[in-house]
């Protein structure tokens, strides 16, 4: 018997073989097993790269030919297709499902909506037909008007102007807020070309209650429905922490009030210095809670830190409470809770810059003699904002003379007063009541001036005084009725529970 052997290797051309492949003899096989021998000895598939011509490659291109063969004959064709099995029917919820998602004819149940066409027993219509009603939502942008929201959504100019005099009775248009959201209905007309007529709108100008305008047998008319507004404050409590200020943007205090608090604090305590990590911080902002569900948070109240043996507690405190729109508190002092307020620290610069020309007697740079420079000047970018250093009543301002434009703020109580040159505009009138840190004007370069400076001054007594490491301190108290006002409010404040717009029963 004859074997392919694939380990066998050749040496010194002395073994029989073909091609390449040591055979074993043997006549020991059937005629059937010597046959397969036989073929299983032939390569139906040799390189047609190499020995070209041979029989051995044009046995390999007969069997090439015979595969190109039989799959040509057993295709389809070209440009047939080939038959799939197809998916079984769907049944039960997986039709439903398939249903509602299928775009086709409403005749075979889809859920599309989509029509089919038309059959003779459709009848061409003249025109469309008008709704009887059409319901509208809009929303007032800046610089809008309810008059030009409904003349987009189409209403009659008549009911614009009816509207205009019913809203008008319960408040002024121009105090309709932007972002207000009206919802209205518009009725059936005579003919397309005319506007529809108004039957009915409904918003909420203000935060307390809503405007309902309907069409009745007699016209529109405006019904008004009050709204329930709780004006608890919103008490918030929590630990210093690493940081005072993080700490409270982390329990959801807004940026500006955690701002007002730190100020308020810092002017008893140090805030770097004195607060330890377990230390609690309390604070109360103004909040109005509708009983639709809206809520307006307002400015700061209450400014309190339990630092152990030592507590503060400050309450935003207005003498004269009429001036006051948030119940005369908001735009107050800082008192303590036994009804005292203290200012106290080292007077700062109004603007942003550096000091270039300090106080006392020095060559003028204009004039060219020696002169007093009673104040300091503060070389800083034309146009900076310029603050003012304390609580007062402007006496001057507009122009000076070579201070060019000028403002003066004299301190209510105490004698100091504190003078601002060289401006570019000026933002205050005479005896306006300025606060600290309010802008007063801008920097600028008018005057006796040799460039973008601010000139600043402070008089105490009537007499000049060096600016640099000024100090101040005043403290008012709190007496008769006044103090009866503030204690009943101080309670008041320290009854509410934290985190809640209830007060404690």
């Amino acid at each position: 018997m004859f074997l392919r052997s694939e380990h066998y290797e050749q040496s010194g051309g002395a073994a029989p073989s073909s091609s390449g492949n040591a055979l074993v003899l043997t006549t020991d096989l059937s005629f059937a097993d010597r046959l397969r021998a036989t073929m299983a000895q032939i390569d139906w598939t040799p390189d047609l790269g190499a020995r070209i011509g041979s029989r051995d490659w044009f046995r390999g291109l007969a069997t090439c030919s015979a595969l190109i063969g039989a799959c040509w004959a057993l295709s389809p064709g070209i440009g047939q297709p080939l038959v799939a099995a197809s998916a079984l029917p769907l049944k039960g919820k997986a039709w439903e499902n398939a249903r509602a998602q299928s775009i086709a004819p409403l005749a075979f149940g889809a859920d599309t909506g989509q029509r089919m066409a038309a059959t003779d027993l459709v009848r061409p219509l003249a025109e469309t037909p008008d709704r009887p009603t059409q319901a509208f939502a809009s929303a007032m942008s800046d610089g809008d008007s309810l008059a030009a929201v409904l003349r987009r959504a189409g209403a009659a100019k008549t009911d614009i102007a009816r509207v205009n005099d019913l809203v008008a009775g319960a408040l002024p248009l121009d105090q309709i807020r932007p972002g207000t959201r009206f919802e209205g209905v518009l009725g059936r007309r005579a003919k397309k070309s005319d506007p529809r007529p108004l039957e009915q709108l409904s918003f909420q100008p203000a935060f307390d209650f809503r405007l309902t305008i309907k069409r009745t047998a007699t016209g529109l008319t405006m019904d008004r429905q009050a709204i329930a507004v709780d004006d608890t404050p919103l008490r918030i409590q929590g630990l210093a922490g690493s940081s005072l200020y993080k700490s409270m943007r982390a329990a959801g205090v807004p940026s500006t009030v955690a701002a007002d608090y730190i100020k308020a604090i810092a002017t008893r305590i140090s805030i770097g210095g004195d607060v330890a990590s377990d230390d609690t911080w309390d604070v109360m902002l103004s909040q109005r809670r509708a009983a639709t569900g809206e809520v307006e948070l307002g400015k700061i109240l209450f400014a309190g830190l339990d630092m152990g043996r030592r507590k503060v507690q400050l309450v935003k405190w207005s003498r004269n409470q009429d001036e006051d729109d948030d119940g005369g508190n908001s735009h107050g002092d800082w008192y303590d809770a036994s009804g005292q307020t203290e200012r106290q620290g080292f007077m700062g610069l109004p603007v942003a810059g550096r000091i270039s020309s300090s106080f006392g007697m020095r060559m003028h740079p204009i004039l060219g003699y020696y002169r007093m420079h009673k104040g300091i000047d503060i070389a800083c970018a034309y146009g900076s904002p310029v603050y003012a250093v304390f609580d007062g009543i402007v006496n001057w301002a507009g122009y000076k003379g070579g201070y060019g434009s000028f403002v003066g703020i004299q301190a209510q109580g105490g004698g100091v007063g504190t003078g601002y040159g060289h401006l570019s505009r000026v933002l205050v009138r005479n005896g306006q009541h300025v606060q600290r840190g309010q802008i007063v004007a801008y920097s600028g370069n008018s005057g006796l001036s040799t460039g973008p400076h601010l000139h600043f001054e402070v008089y105490r007594s009537g007499q000049v005084v060096n600016p640099r490491g000024f100090s101040f301190s005043s403290v008012a108290a709190l007496t008769g009725a006044a103090l009866r006002a503030f204690k009943s409010h101080v309670s008041e404040l320290l009854s509410v529970h934290p985190g809640t717009a209830r007060k404690s029963s």
